[in-house]
């Protein structure tokens, strides 16, 4: 054991904490807490340095007057649109980009072209079919007109059509124009997509979840102009927001749900669809609109006739709608901040039992739980629609996975993945259809933050709910792959390496480590909802958003989002060594008794030992007269020398140092190495001799003068048997072997493979046929 003494003195004139900084200033490379002013767009008027709105902010509108028509037979739709889009920027603007998102289906498609794979000695039958397709997709636009009905000149680019205007829009002026359109509807099942049908072939039914299908807007705004980035797939939509008018002509024995509200319930519902879908409003649980037996029947028929469904919506950025003989419809009103939110789902039989059961229940659960982390839902309507597309979203309507088997059986898995995409596409509702970011260039922005929320709100329907993504133990085996295998999160939508985990899992488990480690809930969760209420309704970046999580909270988090969302970077904390102190006391008659009992606990030397035994006398022995002071000299014996100086220390020390000197302190010196490059707060468990424990978090700053390597001193009460950082895997320390001091080794398990059975993949069925429940 190593005295103390000087370095308590140097403790009492404030010189230790000096004189240790100053071993631990070196950073090689960049400095990990480098401010992001050199990253971030410039503030202005438009977008200030706080994060909020600025005073000149401004952004497009387009309203839409839309009439379509489905071709049950023929799979296909045509339509008629008129667009008003008014220029409320500062710029003069001599032509305008519509997106023409169906052209992903168009055999000369960008996206088909571009396209990289590879051949397997097995491969699906959907991936076969992506790459043999014939089928006749894209938009046929018809026509491009003005008001006058004259025709406007147009040039198409892959998904992308310039419309040129007959004389430049200026600020505060509206233009309006007609597109008339029709084309093919994709079979999902067979080539995918985020819109599309279902086949049913034992009742010969279609269902259609329809999107995509009109020419819309694209956005032009201060900080990029006109984004008019290719659709390629998985850089999703990024539109203004409008008035919607929309009348849906289809089958008259088909049910159809859209995004707003239903302005002619009396030509296109039942006297007693209509009762009860007034019944809903003061239910307490979900109302059948639409019963299964209902819907049963509806399949057996085929009506030759059509109803056309018309619906309007305001202040939403898009539409997409549903359409199906085949659907049972149920339906709950809820109260939000004082507002109805008629919370709904649209299924066929092959979704019961799980979807009458749960889905709109998830609705109302899912529009409660954002609205107590964000803002108030402003919207009428929420939908859950369930159809051959697993996860999507609209404003207002969401379409969703999670089929039991035929015999209404289903795994665990089945369940908690259903409850799980509704969750999360209803959520949506929140980013990117209110908060509107740009999906097209940040995935994360809408992905990652509503993956974030989602976990969030499961959290709050069922304790230890099962959630995939959130907790940073989740995300460990992704942060432990290669690099060359990730991209950083500000990475564009369609460089993206692993989407999933990078769009959606890796800046769900940043914030959630925000909220919990860094943060803290409290000022987290005020900064989270100051920025969905600042651009509720209008167009954030990142920039955006990085800021007001620092204005709103008052914590400096550029070391946080250069790290988690510019680099590779992945935790690992290590706690590489302990030195163990104890303060001298200063008094030779505790301190000289002190080291002999150290010596005497001391065991000899396998050499010393073996010469006790063998060496039965030496020279001294034999010839005393060789022996002098030293051979009787006890340094360890107090003399009356050792007395008088303590007392002259005793003498110069204040009664502060006096009562410093007779604590019982213990100190350690901890030496922690940032392995993996993420700087992180160190979350350390201390166990005492007494087997008690206590948590204490070092904020990520111990790093700024050192990003590599630090010590760090504790002082405590009680003497220490072990350190521990991260023990409840709160920051994704993807190595725990080295988190621990004494080292513990991991605990594991290996399979006896051949001795065990794998486990049923539906225990619900196994029951079921055993007889038991």
């Amino acid at each position: 054991m190593k005295t103390l003494r000087h370095c308590i003195a140097l403790l009492g004139l404030g010189l230790l904490p000096t004189l240790a900084l100053q071993a631990q200033t070196t950073n090689s490379g960049t400095d990990k807490f480098a401010q992001l002013e050199t990253l971030l767009p410039t503030p202005n008027s438009y977008r200030t340095a706080s994060g909020a709105p600025g005073k000149d902010y401004w952004q497009q509108r387009a309203d839409y007057d839309i009439k379509v028509t489905l071709d049950d037979a023929k799979q296909a739709i045509t339509g008629r649109e008129t667009i008003t889009y008014t220029n409320l920027s500062p710029d003069v603007l001599p032509y305008l980009w519509v997106q023409l998102d169906q052209n992903l289906y168009d055999q000369n498609s960008i996206t088909k072209s571009t396209q990289v794979s590879q051949l397997q000695d097995r491969m699906p039958f959907q991936a076969l079919e992506g790459l043999v397709s014939d089928f006749d997709g894209g938009f046929k636009i018809e026509s491009v007109t003005g008001k006058d009905g004259k025709a406007l000149k147009t040039v198409t680019n892959h998904t992308m059509m310039r419309v040129d205007l007959p004389t430049p829009l200026r600020p505060g002026q509206a233009f309006a124009f007609n597109v008339k359109w029709r084309y093919n509807i994709n079979d999902q099942i067979k080539l995918g997509g985020r819109s599309g049908y279902e086949y049913f072939a034992e009742d010969k039914n279609y269902l259609y979840e329809i999107a995509q299908f009109y020419p819309r807007m694209a956005v032009y705004s201060d900080n990029q102009g006109w984004q008019h980035k290719q659709f390629l797939g998985n850089g999703e939509f990024t539109l203004p927001f409008g008035d919607y008018k929309v009348s849906i002509t289809a089958p008259a024995d088909h049910v159809v749900g859209a995004t707003g509200t239903l302005q002619n319930a009396s030509q296109v519902l039942t006297s007693t669809q209509q009762k009860r879908l007034a019944q809903a409003k003061n239910a307490k649980k979900p109302v059948l609109i639409v019963s299964q037996p209902e819907a049963v029947a509806a399949e057996a028929k085929r009506a030759t006739g059509t109803k056309t469904w018309t619906f309007a919506a305001k202040n939403v950025r898009d539409f997409a709608w549903a359409s199906s003989r085949k659907f049972i419809w149920d339906a709950m009103e809820i109260k939000q901040s004082g507002k109805p939110v008629m919370c709904m789902s649209y299924y066929p039989k092959e979704g019961n039992p799980l979807w009458g059961q749960y889905s709109t229940e998830v609705v109302a659960h899912t529009i409660k739980t954002y609205s107590k982390f964000t803002i108030p839902y402003q919207y009428p309507v929420a939908i859950s629609v369930h159809g051959p597309i697993f996860g999507m979203e609209y404003p207002m309507i969401s379409f969703n996975g999670g089929r039991p088997e035929k015999d209404g059986t289903y795994s665990s898995q089945t369940k908690y993945a259903m409850i799980g995409v509704i969750t999360h596409e209803v959520g949506h509702n929140f980013f990117p259809m209110i908060v509107n970011s740009d999906e097209r260039q940040w995935s994360w922005m809408d992905e990652g933050l509503n993956s974030f929320v989602q976990y969030l709100t499961e959290q709050e329907w069922e304790r230890n709910y099962p959630s995939r993504r959130g907790e940073p133990k989740n995300i460990v085996e992704y942060m432990r792959t290669d690099k060359s295998l990730q991209t950083p999160i500000m990475t564009n939508s369609e460089s993206v390496l692993q989407f999933g985990n990078n769009a959606y899992a890796k800046p769900a488990t940043a914030l959630n480590i925000l909220r919990e480690t860094v943060m803290g809930r409290e000022l987290f969760d005020h900064a989270f909802k100051t920025y969905a209420t600042r651009w509720a309704y209008k167009h954030p970046t990142p920039a955006d958003f990085f800021r007001t999580m620092e204005d709103a909270s008052a914590v400096d988090l550029d070391w946080f989002w250069r790290g988690w969302f510019y680099t590779t970077d992945r935790t690992d904390l290590a706690l590489e060594s302990v030195k163990a102190y104890s303060p001298s006391t200063g008094d030779p008659a505790v301190e000289k008794a002190r080291l002999q009992q150290l010596q005497a606990a001391q065991v000899p030397s396998i050499s010393a030992q073996r010469n006790a035994q063998e060496v039965k006398s030496t020279l001294v022995d034999e010839k005393p007269e060789l022996k002098d002071f030293y051979n009787a000299y006890n340094p360890l014996a107090v003399t009356a020398a050792d007395q008088q100086r303590y007392q002259a220390y005793l003498a110069g020390l204040s009664p502060e140092q006096k009562q410093r000197l007779g604590q019982q302190q213990h100190f350690y010196e901890l030496s922690l190495r940032n392995v993996g490059g993420l700087v992180m707060p160190v979350v350390l468990q201390l166990t005492y001799a007494d087997n008690s424990k206590e948590i204490q978090t070092i904020p990520a700053e111990i790093w700024r003068k050192n990003n590599e390597k630090v010590t760090k001193v504790l002082v405590t009460k009680q003497p220490v048997i072990s350190f521990v950082i991260d023990p409840f895997q709160q920051t994704a320390d993807t190595d725990l072997s080295n988190n621990a001091f004494p080292r513990q080794p991991a605990a594991s398990r290996f399979e006896l493979f051949q001795q065990q059975q794998q486990a049923p993949a539906n225990p619900m069925q196994q029951a079921a046929q055993s007889g038991t429940k």
